[in-house]
């Protein structure tokens, strides 16, 4: 199993998703980490010059057309992942990233290994009251 964590060092989940610099790719296999690889991550420096809609009043953040591209070419380096573990994440990210077929979970673990064999092991709790 492939499991793609948001991180800008290698060894911490960052908070957010859309500002994180790469992706981890951590290949689990019999109960162990077998692999891991850095994968450039697009982020919202990479839209800058794209046109942002303005959200409407009751509508949740991101969740647009325009950011549902955004989040959809985001994601694009990790749809061979089961998994995207991250600190924290908007609410049309998340929901982007489940269209494509990619389960986002908010974590409140920190450590990058620890959260990978949590979700292998079926133990890791994803934080959705964290989505914003």
């Amino acid at each position: 199993m492939k499991i793609a964590v948001i991180t800008d060092d290698g060894k911490t989940i960052s908070q957010h998703f859309g500002r994180a610099q790469h992706y981890l790719v951590a290949t689990v296999e019999n109960g162990q980490i077998v692999n891991r690889e850095m994968r450039d991550k697009l982020g919202h420096n990479h839209f800058s010059s794209q046109p942002h809609e303005e959200e409407k009043p009751g509508q949740p953040h991101g969740t647009d057309a325009a950011s549902h591209n955004k989040h959809l070419q985001m994601s694009e380096a990790i749809t061979d992942c089961e998994a995207l573990l991250c600190r924290g994440m908007g609410t049309g990210a998340y929901e982007s990233i489940k269209a494509r077929n990619i389960r986002p979970m908010i974590t409140d673990i920190a450590d990058v290994d620890e959260a990978v064999m949590a979700y292998a092991n079926g133990k890791i709790i994803d934080h959705v009251e964290k989505l914003h």
